[in-house]
């Protein structure tokens, strides 16, 4: 059952960088709007398959509103700061560049994550554990 009021975050849950990116997130989200779900998890593979998506390539960060929409790569990042507001705001203003330009540095960045971010085991703590779906 997914929460439609809620924003969900798949991500690569073998990546480094991502999990790095999704703590920040769990820290910076002092609204609770998000939910996370590695890529891997049943979860994460349903929302792909649901939608005729990669299922095996990993390197694509989604963010989905039930009901609403889902936004990939450079846009989902662009509307995570967009949603986190305050001084995170100011990054959704990079959404009027190309997208042809934002994924193509989004994809570069996809592309080496693995070596720039070495896999970490990323516990959440018991109260973080709530937002995360499986």
């Amino acid at each position: 059952m997914t929460d439609s009021s809620k924003y969900y975050v798949f991500y690569d849950g073998n990546c480094g960088m991502c999990n790095y990116w999704v703590q920040w997130i769990l820290k910076n989200d002092r609204r609770k709007q998000f939910l996370f779900s590695a890529l891997q998890s049943e979860f994460g593979q349903k929302f792909l398959n649901e939608r005729n998506l990669e299922n095996q390539q990993l390197n694509t960060l989604y963010l989905w509103k039930p009901n609403a929409f889902y936004e990939t790569k450079s846009h989902a990042v662009f509307k995570i700061a967009k949603i986190l507001g305050g001084k995170f705001k100011i990054l959704s203003y990079l959404r009027v560049l190309p997208s042809t330009l934002t994924d193509f540095l989004y994809e570069t960045v996809a592309k080496h994550r693995h070596k720039i971010a070495k896999q970490k085991c990323f516990l959440p703590s018991l109260e973080e554990r709530k937002q995360f779906v499986n």
